[in-house]
C-alpha cells in the first residue's frame, strides 16, 4: 500500500495542469500560414479523417514522443457527444507541430490515415479560394499521401484532401489547398492533362459551392441539349433527326448503342440556340413516337440527375412516414414463440390491423422486437393503453408509438445530457460545500491532457458514468451491481462517501483523482480493446472514495472484482441501448408484410 501511495504523491507533484484558451474551429480545408505557427511558441494543429473511437488518450500516446503536448481535444456533438472525427493538438514548442507534421501526416489511426495541418483560428483566413486547386478523374488507388507527394514540389501545401464516400472510397477527386496562390498556379499548368497512374487528370482552379450553383443555375436557364429515352429500338438516325429538326437547326444527334451495335432506347440532342430546344421539350415530351411514349428533358449531369433522385427519395420517405404517424406500433420484449400470427391475434381486438412484423435476424432468430400498424390513431392508441406491460407468453410487453431512428436517438441523448448535467451540478455543489467555497464552479474531474479553459473535455467523469447505469429500462429501476455492502455501479454515489473528498485542499484532490485515473485507466484498457468501455469503466470505479481506489492499484484480485461488476453494469446499459438503436421503424415495416418481402 505504501509504494502505490508514493507514487501516487510522485505522480502529483509532477503533475502539471495546463490551462489555455482555444477558440473552436471546424475542419476547413484552408489553414493558417504554416510559417506563422513555426515562428510562434506554441503550436496548434488539426487532425482529420479519425475514426469514431479515436479518443484524447490514443492521441496523446501518438503525439507526445514528438514533444510536449500542452493539450488535445477530440472535437464532438454537442448532444450526442459521437466524436466528429477531428481533433486539436496543441504543443507548447512550434518546432514540435511541423516535426509532428513531416512525421505523423497520413498515419494510420485504427486503420485510417491521419490528416494533420496547421489549425487555423482565422474563418476568414480559412475559407479563402486562392490558391485552391481541384483534381478529378483520379485512380482509385491515389491516396492523400500519394496526392500531396505529387504536389508538394510546387509549394507549401496547406491542405490536401481525397473525396471519399461513406466506405471510405475513393471517389475519384480531390483538393489541394497551397499557401501561394503562384504555386497553385503552376501546379495546374503542370499536371493538368498529365497521366497519373495510367489515368489522364484535370486539374483546375478550385470553383466555391455558391459560384458552381450559380453556373448550374445560368446552364439551366439557357440549355441547349436535350435528353430523350424510350426511343424505338429499330429507329434510324434519319427518323430521329427528322424527328427534332422541326424545331430548330440541331448541331448534333446521338443514339447511344451498345458494344454490338444494338440501340440502349436513350439518345442527346443538342440545338443551335435554347429556344429551340426548349420548344421540343415542350411539345415532344410525353408524346407517341413508334408505338412508344418519350420522355424529353433538359439532359443533365451525372451529380444533378443523383441529387434530384435523392430529393425524390426523402420526398416519398417523409410521406410514407407522416402517412403512418401515430398508427405504427413499435413493441418489444417479445418472447421466441410469438411470431406474426400470434402478434396479429394479440393486438386484432383493438381495431383493423394493416400489417404486423416480428423482427427477425439472417438465421430467422426473433430479435425479439416487432411493429404494429393499425388503420388509425385511435386505434393504435387504445392498443397501446390495454397492451403495454401486459404478460404475453410469460413476458411483459412494452408498447409505444413507433419512432424513426435518428428522432429516438436524438431524445435519447437529450435525456442522457440532462440527467448528466444534473447530477454533475448536485456533485460539484456538494464538493465545493464540502471544501468552504459554496457556489463556486469548479472544473469537471478527468484523466489524461487538460483540455483549454471554458472548452468541456467528453471524456468519462465521475457523474456521467454513474449516468450511464440510470437509464430507466421499460419504466423500471436499473439493475444494480455490485456487493451488498460494496458499491453499486449504476447508481450515482450517495452520501459522503462517494464523489469528491470532503477534507482537504480541493484543488490537490482534483489533482489525486486526476492522478488515480491515470494509473487505473492503464489497468482498464488491459482487461479490455474497446476504448469507450474502458473509458466509462474507469469513470465509474474512480467515483469511489480515493481510499478505496489506490488499493485497487495493488491488489489484482480487488481490482478484478470490481472490474467485472462495472463491467457487469455498463455491459446491461449497452444492451438496452443497442435494443433501441436497432427498433428502427423503418417504412417497410409498416406496410404489407408480403411487399416488406
Amino acid at each position: 500500500m505504501s509504494d502505490i501511495t508514493d507514487k501516487t504523491a510522485e505522480q502529483l507533484e509532477k503533475l502539471q495542469i495546463q490551462e489555455e484558451t482555444q477558440t473552436e474551429t471546424g475542419p476547413a480545408s484552408a489553414e493558417s500560414e504554416s510559417s506563422k505557427m513555426e515562428s510562434s511558441s506554441s503550436a496548434s494543429l488539426y487532425v482529420g479523417e479519425l475514426d469514431p473511437s479515436v479518443t484524447e488518450a490514443l492521441l496523446y500516446d501518438l503525439f507526445s514522443p514528438i514533444g510536449s503536448v500542452a493539450s488535445i481535444r477530440v472535437c464532438r456533438d454537442a448532444i450526442t457527444k459521437t466524436s466528429l472525427g477531428y481533433a486539436y493538438v496543441n504543443f507548447h514548442d512550434g518546432n514540435a507541430g511541423r516535426t509532428a507534421i513531416e512525421k505523423l501526416n497520413y498515419t494510420p489511426i485504427k486503420g485510417r490515415p491521419c490528416r494533420i495541418m496547421w489549425s487555423q483560428r482565422d474563418p476568414s483566413l480559412r475559407k479563402k479560394g486562392s490558391g485552391n486547386v481541384f483534381i478529378k478523374n483520379l485512380h482509385p488507388a491515389i491516396d492523400n499521401k500519394a496526392l500531396h507527394d505529387t504536389f508538394s514540389v510546387f509549394g507549401n501545401i496547406l491542405s490536401c484532401k481525397i473525396a471519399t464516400d461513406e466506405t471510405g472510397k475513393s471517389r475519384k477527386f480531390g483538393f489541394v489547398h497551397f499557401e501561394e496562390e503562384e504555386a497553385a498556379k503552376e501546379a495546374i499548368d503542370a499536371i493538368n492533362g498529365m497521366l497519373l497512374n495510367g489515368v489522364e487528370v484535370y486539374v483546375a482552379p478550385h470553383v466555391s459551392k455558391k459560384d458552381r450553383q450559380s453556373k448550374l443555375d445560368e446552364v439551366k436557364s439557357n440549355f441547349t441539349n436535350v435528353y430523350v429515352k424510350n426511343i424505338d429500338a429499330e429507329t434510324t438516325q434519319e427518323e430521329f433527326e427528322k424527328l427534332f429538326t422541326q424545331y430548330g437547326s440541331v448541331t448534333s444527334a446521338v443514339l447511344e448503342a451498345d458494344s454490338e451495335g444494338k440501340l440502349r432506347g436513350f439518345g442527346f440532342v443538342n440545338f443551335e440556340d435554347h429556344a429551340a430546344a426548349a420548344k421540343a421539350v415542350d411539345e415532344l415530351n410525353d408524346t407517341d413516337f413508334k408505338g412508344q411514349k418519350l420522355y424529353v428533358g433538359r439532359a443533365q449531369k451525372k451529380y444533378e440527375r443523383l441529387q434530384e433522385l435523392k430529393k425524390q427519395y426523402e420526398s416519398s420517405r417523409m410521406e410514407k412516414l407522416a402517412k403512418y404517424q401515430g398508427v405504427n406500433l413499435f413493441v418489444k420484449n417479445l418472447d421466441d414463440s410469438v411470431d406474426d400470427e400470434k402478434l396479429q391475434e394479440e393486438f386484432s381486438p383493438f381495431g383493423t390491423i394493416t400489417s404486423v412484423k416480428v423482427m427477425r435476424d439472417d438465421a430467422g432468430n426473433s430479435k425479439g422486437f416487432g411493429f404494429v400498424c393499425f388503420s388509425a390513431p385511435e386505434e393504435a392508441t387504445k392498443a397501446i393503453t390495454e397492451k403495454n406491460q401486459q404478460i404475453v407468453a410469460g413476458k411483459p410487453l412494452y408498447v409505444a408509438i413507433a419512432q424513426r431512428k435518428e428522432v429516438r436517438r436524438s431524445q435519447l441523448a437529450q435525456q442522457i445530457q440532462a440527467r448528466n448535467q444534473m447530477r454533475y451540478q448536485q456533485a460539484t455543489a456538494a464538493a465545493a460545500a464540502a471544501a468552504g467555497m459554496p457556489g463556486q464552479f469548479m472544473q469537471p474531474m478527468f484523466y489524461g491532457v487538460m483540455p483549454p479553459r471554458g472548452v468541456p473535455f467528453n471524456g468519462p467523469n465521475p457523474p456521467q458514468m454513474a449516468a450511464m447505469g440510470g437509464m430507466p429500462k421499460n419504466g423500471v429501476p436499473p439493475q444494480q451491481f455490485g456487493r451488498p455492502n460494496g458499491p453499486m455501479y449504476g447508481v450515482p454515489p450517495q452520501g459522503p462517501q462517494g464523489g469528491f473528498p470532503r477534507n482537504g485542499n480541493q484543488f490537490f484532490h482534483q489533482k489525486q483523482r486526476q492522478a488515480l485515473g491515470e494509473q487505473l485507466y492503464k489497468k482498464v484498457s488491459a482487461k479490455t480493446q474497446d476504448e469507450e468501455a474502458a473509458g466509462k469503466i474507469t469513470g465509474m470505479i474512480l467515483d469511489l472514495p480515493p481510499q478505496e481506489v489506490v488499493p485497487l492499484l495493488e491488489n489484482d484480485d480487488l481490482f478484478e472484482q470490481h472490474f467485472k461488476e462495472a463491467f457487469a453494469a455498463y455491459d446491461s446499459f449497452k444492451k438496452d441501448q443497442d435494443a433501441q438503436a436497432q427498433a428502427e421503424p423503418a417504412v417497410s415495416a409498416a406496410e404489407p408484410a408480403a411487399e416488406q418481402a
